[in-house]
């Protein structure tokens, strides 16, 4: 697949290319990114080339990732958004954003985008969410983006070598009043 260019009100998502390896070097080096990703720690220039020129082509050519760059019209970076396809009609989706832009909610706004449009034209039914235990920020986008918190999975997350507890949730088709390509059947309660 070609990479594609979202836009919302105030975003433009679009992916990465080497042209962009200097700003996604900088954002990373935030301790807060290195801490909560899977990034590696240090993250260094050859890491940001490697993404920008390799694993982000090279997932939207296959189709198992689809990376976008979350950025202000005509303006920086502001985070980065990845959804990778995890099984049929299941993706999982991340997201950072650089410490400068953080509050001003550009990555609940790029993860509904994203999330709509990876439901529109991926067939996507379930869009999952997780994050190591302890990661607020990204369990409050999470939710401000209208993901339901469904539990803890216990060792579930190996960052940098450690097993970690993980935060699950999930945004379904109709949580943004959108079809699913499938048929749902909620469990009813007896």
């Amino acid at each position: 697949m070609d990479p594609v260019r979202l836009t919302t009100p105030r975003l433009v998502l679009r992916t990465v290319d080497s042209d962009d390896t200097d700003a996604v070097y900088a954002a990373a080096q935030d301790p807060d990114i290195q801490r909560w990703t899977t990034i590696p720690s240090p993250y260094l220039h050859e890491h940001a080339e490697s993404f920008t020129r390799q694993l982000v082509p090279e997932g939207w050519a296959n189709g198992t990732m689809f990376t976008f760059g979350v950025f202000l019209p005509h303006g920086p970076l502001t985070g980065m958004i990845g959804i990778t396809m995890r099984s049929l009609g299941v993706a999982e989706i991340g997201f950072w954003a650089a410490r400068e832009h953080r509050g001003h909610g550009y990555t609940t706004e790029a993860t509904v985008a994203a999330s709509r449009w990876a439901f529109t034209h991926l067939a996507v039914d379930r869009m999952e969410w997780r994050a190591e235990v302890g990661n607020h920020a990204s369990r409050a986008v999470a939710r401000n983006a209208g993901f339901t918190l469904e539990g803890t999975l216990r060792s579930a997350l190996n960052n940098k070598g450690t097993r970690r507890d993980s935060w699950v949730a999930s945004l379904l088709p109709s949580d943004l009043n959108l079809p699913s390509t499938s048929p749902y059947l909620p469990r009813t309660t007896a």
